[in-house]
């Protein structure tokens, strides 16, 4: 969009002028996130504080101007990118923790410190925050709170919804909001705070957030478990969510994963396998050996080709090695691939594979899975070649038939990357149009012109 330079000179007076970035060559990096889509903005702005961030939207609200709050641009799904342009409000330098509270298991900060920040600064009061996605050296608290962040622990402890107490927030008008509490209970009005996680900046600018805490686990302890089949390892997975030691990670790889991982590092994985789990249980040290022993009595059956137990750290570091071998390899075989990551009834993993493997074979694109079989949270990657045009041509629809593929299971479209720019088109599928009237309606209280991070989320309204 055209900016006046009127809008300039005033966007320069609010915030330093070294903090205010309007050449192309200065912006064009902040048109992008981690799903590879690009528009670039027509100004960048590193805000510090509360009140330059109100500031700045009330600036932005008067004169109509889109606005996206960016943290470190980790997302996949194109939620940071303008597609607009305007302003981008880069959140990464309000970086401060305010408080930590052992006393009360909080800790406040604001949305640029990172997740790993989070971590560092709790532990030696022997506190975690639960949610860790694999971003975590590198993402915001900011972020995570967007698009309701997760990773592999959230089978046990939860979503950054559930570690997240309160908040305060500038709303697309300008207006000053607090959410929340600081205490563990509290029903006062509406939950607002969950409503604003997972809601990807188009309802307000998050500023501060008050975190809750969880005690470190005295011991961890990794199993691995390979099977002949998904069937198999899925009867598992429904028969270790079942018993009383709830593991603090699941983690599931398909044949395709498997194959990957054997071609592209030095795992020790068997031939044929169908698929592996990676499960981790934690808690007091004496109990962890009872833990583990009912862990491998749940995961044992006729299907299990083979059960191995890290006794020491190296051991577990090479498990997870397994695990973290993958990502590289996808990024190596198929730089443009599609990640999407869908939701199922864990008892209904084994349709969601045998589906996905019909589509791979329908379509002529290669799908590898794996994720979070704990709470049915799979990434399905289609490793198409966008320089082959059979293959480009069949992505986007392949990409349909996996997310009917997936509703038809009783499933959603997204557990912790959100919608952004590359689901919007399919959230009908998910969402009954009522719901999502209503949804737009409460995107109007919060937004009245529709400045905060335009076209994510929500299909153009027809």
């Amino acid at each position: 969009m055209v900016i006046s330079p009127g809008f300039r000179d005033r966007l320069s007076g609010m915030t330093c002028a070294k903090r205010v970035l309007t050449e192309p060559a200065d912006t064009w990096v902040y048109g992008y996130d981690n799903s590879r889509k690009h528009a670039p903005p027509d100004v960048v702005v590193f805000v510090t504080s509360h009140r330059e961030v109100q500031d700045i939207v009330r600036l932005c609200h008067e004169h109509g101007v889109p606005i996206v709050a960016r943290g470190r641009g980790t997302a996949t799904t194109g939620a940071a990118i303008p597609v607009r342009g305007g302003v981008v409000l880069s959140l990464e330098r309000m970086n401060r923790i305010l408080k930590v509270d052992p006393a009360n298991r909080v800790i406040v900060v604001e949305p640029g410190v990172t997740n790993q920040a989070v971590q560092e600064a709790v532990a030696p009061h022997g506190f975690f925050w639960p949610p860790d996605p694999t971003s975590a050296a590198y993402c915001t608290v900011g972020g995570n709170l967007a698009v309701n962040a997760a990773g592999p622990h959230a089978v046990k402890y939860g979503s950054t919804r559930e570690n997240t107490l309160g908040l305060r927030a500038v709303t697309g008008a300008g207006d000053d909001i607090h959410t929340g509490v600081y205490t563990t209970k509290g029903v006062v009005g509406y939950d607002l705070t969950r409503l604003l996680i997972g809601s990807e900046g188009t309802l307000a600018v998050i500023t501060e957030a008050t975190l809750k805490l969880t005690p470190l686990p005295e011991a961890r302890r990794l199993m691995q478990a390979v099977y002949n089949n998904v069937g198999q390892a899925a009867a598992a997975i429904s028969r270790i969510m079942a018993q009383p030691a709830t593991p603090c990670a699941l983690e599931f790889m398909d044949a395709a994963a498997i194959e990957m991982i054997r071609s592209y590092s030095q795992a020790d994985l068997p031939h044929g396998a169908g698929a592996l789990l990676m499960i981790e249980v934690d808690g007091p040290a004496s109990a962890l050996d009872d833990l583990a022993t009912a862990i491998r009595t749940a995961a044992t059956d006729s299907g299990l080709i083979r059960f191995h137990e890290a006794r020491t750290k190296d051991e577990s570091d090479a498990l997870w090695a397994t695990r973290k071998a993958l990502s590289p390899a996808l990024r190596t075989i198929a730089p443009n691939k599609l990640n999407e990551d869908v939701v199922v009834p864990v008892s209904r993993l084994p349709e969601l594979i045998a589906g996905l493997e019909g589509l791979s074979r329908e379509f002529g694109i290669p799908i590898v899975n794996f994720g979070h079989a704990g709470n049915g949270n799979i990434h399905v990657n289609l490793l198409y070649d966008s320089q082959d045009p059979q293959q480009e041509a069949n992505a986007r629809p392949c990409l349909r038939q996996v997310f009917d593929l997936v509703i038809r299971l009783g499933g959603t479209l997204s557990g912790e990357h959100g919608i952004g720019r590359e689901k919007r088109d399919y959230i009908a599928l998910a969402i009954d149009p009522p719901t999502l009237d209503l949804m737009r309606r409460i995107k109007a209280q919060f937004d009245p012109k529709g400045i905060l991070n335009p076209d994510k989320i929500f299909p153009p309204a027809t």
